[in-house]
């Protein structure tokens, strides 16, 4: 786990190398224990490292193959680097160094950019061939390991993390007016922008190789190699051999993701993606760590006391014997941790995360890699009440209508014209169904059954939803030079959970197809029966009382706490002297907030967002 740089300048300029150590720097966070530059001519890659697999100077970077045509630099972990170093050594490949990077260079050397096809891991990277020279940006199938690209009119930046470019005299630091209404129609990014105007989301499972000697003309046109798709087969297996298999393949995911020349630790949550992850670590290493984040309760409503998952978390590490550290959040760490939060985490994205920061905070105490539960949901369909609104759709476009309706979580009916008004004449509307509905353009309108509308969403999910908490986890746990895995999200284990029979995922699927009160749905809301495989293939793993616990995302009682204890200093921060009344209409804002003050409304993930905007504002000065 590392953070990656890079200048190439079009006009074949010589890179500043103290330009490039400036970017660099910007993300030393991302790697404390070594740096490394490579500069010629008009190219300039930069590397910060944290050492998890060989901590000697063999695995420092940038990296060179033995003649010295190739340059890299590389960001993640290959978790399948023994099997390709093996397949490698027998074409006749030496190695002088344990670390997956060799292994990285040399499968370039020997399959070309067709490489990343053989991956099991997470990772972004730039590698140079100084001969023809071409660069060759990758990223990961699922976009666990982030990567931003700035095209000025004779520069390219890329990095791991977009403050890197703030040094650079061509990067303009503007906000994308645009990233901002995509972000408060979804609270989220679908499409490639970001809030930096000109900076684009490298995407994922992607890779693109850039001829230099176009100069000026440079195109970068990344080809994906591999996408997300739910589709259904039915096998002919018996459930118990779908269980068995979905068991075998989370247990070897695990085991992969373990390998580490330092300690591997576990977050440990009160729910059952967690849960399966830490109790089969743990029956791997002696000693193993976990983490729980927790909540101070006190005046919080009735509903948001069962926030706090402390005490299944500690019935969980009692069971599987980790030695397990808490942490309990109150209402005055928001405000102390949030411009550091924001600064790393660059765009917001998905909902409140300073639980993670202090998990991750906490985690980084102890050891320098983490595993997490990130990815169980999306490919186990763990949102019951998501799929229950979608299985009502009469037809495709009513599909659409309806699962739009559900992702405008900030601003569901109001016109971005209105939320803009003191910019409307000055930036282009943004049009959130033209973005949204772009994720199934191949999707067979003739299709209408409920699990082929259920599919596309799981899809869609995985794809933008997903991709979002992946940006917050990296962001956050690299803030503290954190190595956070996801087992969930190993190769075969996705391709096996795509193609399950949906009746697998959602143990409510049979008995509700006859059924279409609002009353039945919200019976079957309640129930524990989404992600049923994961738990009927792991019973006598974790303890019973956990797998039939109703689904719970890890969320804080901010709802109270907003119209609370930090009321006052919600409204003092988002007063007049904010910036963003620079773009958006206070007005309009004002009356939204002040229903969550009276209690008429809950407007927490409105006011979290606009909060984590003003600290984008204020601290990248946009």
């Amino acid at each position: 786990m590392c953070g990656i740089t890079g200048i190439v300048n079009l006009t074949g300029k010589p890179v500043d190398p103290e330009l490039l150590k400036a970017s660099t720097d910007a993300i030393a966070h991302r790697g404390p224990d070594g740096e490394g530059h490579f500069v010629e001519e008009g190219v300039g890659l930069g590397h910060r490292r944290l050492s998890i697999i060989d901590l000697s100077h063999g695995g420092d970077q940038p990296m060179y193959a033995g003649d010295g045509r190739y340059a890299i630099v590389y960001n993640g972990e290959i978790y399948n680097f023994k099997d390709i170093r093996r397949e490698l050594e027998d074409k006749g490949h030496s190695f002088v160094s344990s670390s997956d990077t060799e292994v990285l260079l040399h499968a370039y050397q020997e399959w070309g950019r067709d490489c990343v096809e053989r991956l099991n891991g997470m990772f972004a990277f730039a590698l140079y061939d100084r001969r023809e020279k071409r660069l060759t940006l990758a990223r990961d199938r699922y976009g666990i390991k982030p990567l931003y690209i700035y095209r000025g009119p004779s520069v390219l930046l890329f990095a791991s993390e977009a403050k890197a470019f703030l040094s650079h005299p061509e990067f303009p630091s503007k906000l994308n007016l645009l990233g901002v209404q995509e972000y408060l129609s979804f609270q989220n990014f679908f499409s490639d922008q970001t809030l930096l105007e000109g900076v684009i989301e490298f995407p994922p499972a992607s890779v693109a190789t850039l001829d230099l000697s176009q100069g000026c003309d440079l195109r970068l046109e990344p080809k994906t190699f591999w996408d997300f798709r739910f589709e259904q087969e039915e096998s002919g297996a018996s459930d118990e051999e779908y269980y068995k298999e979905v068991k075998r393949l989370l247990s070897q995911a695990v085991k992969r993701q373990m390998v580490s020349d330092v300690d591997v630790s576990a977050y440990l949550s009160g729910g059952i993606d967690s849960g399966n992850l830490t109790a089969m670590a743990a029956q791997l290493t002696p000693n193993l760590r976990s983490f729980t984040c927790g909540f101070d309760l006190q005046d919080v409503q009735d509903y948001e006391q069962q926030f706090d998952e402390r005490r299944a978390a500690e019935v969980m590490a009692r069971a599987f014997g980790t030695e397990h550290y808490e942490v309990v959040v109150k209402p005055a760490d928001i405000p102390r941790c949030i411009d550091q939060l924001v600064w790393h985490v660059e765009e917001p994205r998905v909902g409140q995360s300073y639980p993670n920061w202090y998990a991750a905070k906490l985690a980084s105490k102890f050891n320098k890699v983490v595993l997490c539960g990130t990815g169980g949901d999306e490919i186990f369909a763990g949102y019951s009440w998501r799929y229950l609104e979608v299985m009502k759709s009469r037809n495709y476009d009513d599909f659409l209508t309806k699962y739009l309706t559900y992702w405008k979580r900030l601003l569901p009916n109001t016109d971005l014209r209105d939320v803009m008004r003191p910019v409307a004449n000055q930036t282009e509307i943004f049009d959130p169904m033209a973005v949204f509905s772009g994720y199934f353009d191949g999707f067979d309108r003739s299709r209408t059954a409920r699990e082929d509308f259920v599919n596309a969403a799981l899809t869609f999910e995985a794809k933008t939803f997903l991709r979002g908490l992946l940006y917050v986890e990296d962001k956050i746990s690299m803030a503290h030079s954190l190595e956070s895995r996801v087992p969930f999200l190993d190769n075969d284990l996705v391709d096996f959970a795509m193609r399950l029979p949906l009746r697998l995922k959602l143990g409510f699927l049979d008995s509700i197809k006859n059924s279409e009160s609002s009353e039945t749905h919200y019976e079957y809301r309640e129930m524990n029966n989404a992600k049923l495989i994961l738990r009927k293939a792991t019973e006598g793993l974790v303890p019973k009382e956990i797998l039939e616990r109703r689904k719970q995302g890890f969320s804080a009682p901010d709802a109270s706490w907003f119209k609370g204890e930090l009321a006052g200093w919600v409204q003092e921060r988002l007063g007049n002297q904010s910036p963003i009344w620079g773009f958006l209409d206070k007005p309009l804002f004002d009356k939204r907030l002040q229903l969550h003050f009276e209690g008429n409304g809950n407007k927490r993930l409105l006011i979290w967002s606009l909060l984590s905007l003003d600290s984008f504002c204020r601290q990248y000065r946009v």
